[in-house]
């Protein structure tokens, strides 16, 4: 089985907790922001992350327009520049969960990133685990293809055959969100729905234990 994590809110603590922090590092209020990211990505069919995801638009045009909502929608006068940089800094990975994929490699286990990521923000994401956690990183802006879609998990499963030499006969997705977890389904994979480290580590190890073709 090929053993797939997402990034945010998994592999780094919840992202409502980013956003609290956020909130209180730069004071900018995170209703005014979520709603400013949303209508940035609904200006381009898309969701909050959209725009940056695939990309549509760099990330400094992207702050500009999130700025400028914010300036006309709540009269907030906010300096977004290097975003991904401040939404890093300072921000934890986190170990239980990191402990155990590097458990799973050692029992060979195929452990892989498959994450909605700006390319702004690989550096940043690169600083706060180590490469050697993974067989593969399968990240949106590579892809052209984000999560819930079908193909960044099809993109996922040639990534998986090429870092085993074989084809994976199983895959499960471990994602803070329902929707991705959705989609993975939708494409015949499994799924765990991750909240804290320690269920998504009994729900995974059960799944391990049960083998089979996917």
């Amino acid at each position: 089985m090929a053993v797939w994590t997402d990034f945010g809110g998994v592999l780094t603590p919840p992202v409502q907790e980013t956003f609290d922090s956020f909130e209180a590092r730069f004071g900018v209020p995170q209703h005014a922001l979520k709603e400013a990211m949303a209508e940035v990505g609904r200006a381009y069919g898309t969701d909050s992350m959209g725009p940056l995801d695939i990309p549509l638009i760099d990330e400094a045009t992207w702050a500009k327009e999130v700025e400028q909502v914010l300036a006309d929608g709540y009269g907030l006068d906010v300096d977004l520049t290097d975003f991904g940089a401040r939404w890093f800094d300072g921000r934890p990975a986190n170990k239980a969960w990191v402990d155990h994929l590097r458990s799973l490699r050692r029992r060979g286990v195929f452990v892989g990133l498959l994450s909605n990521m700006p390319p702004a923000w690989e550096p940043h994401w690169r600083r706060m685990v180590s490469q050697d956690l993974f067989d593969a990183v399968v990240v949106s802006h590579d892809t052209g293809s984000r999560k819930p879609e079908r193909g960044i998990f099809e993109a996922a499963e040639r990534a998986a055959e090429r870092a085993a030499g074989a084809a994976v006969r199983r895959s499960v997705l471990v994602d803070d969100l329902e929707k991705n977890c959705a989609g993975a389904r939708a494409y015949g994979w499994d799924a765990v729905l991750f909240t804290t480290a320690a269920p998504a580590i009994d729900e995974l190890e059960r799944l391990l234990t049960q083998g089979g073709p996917r």
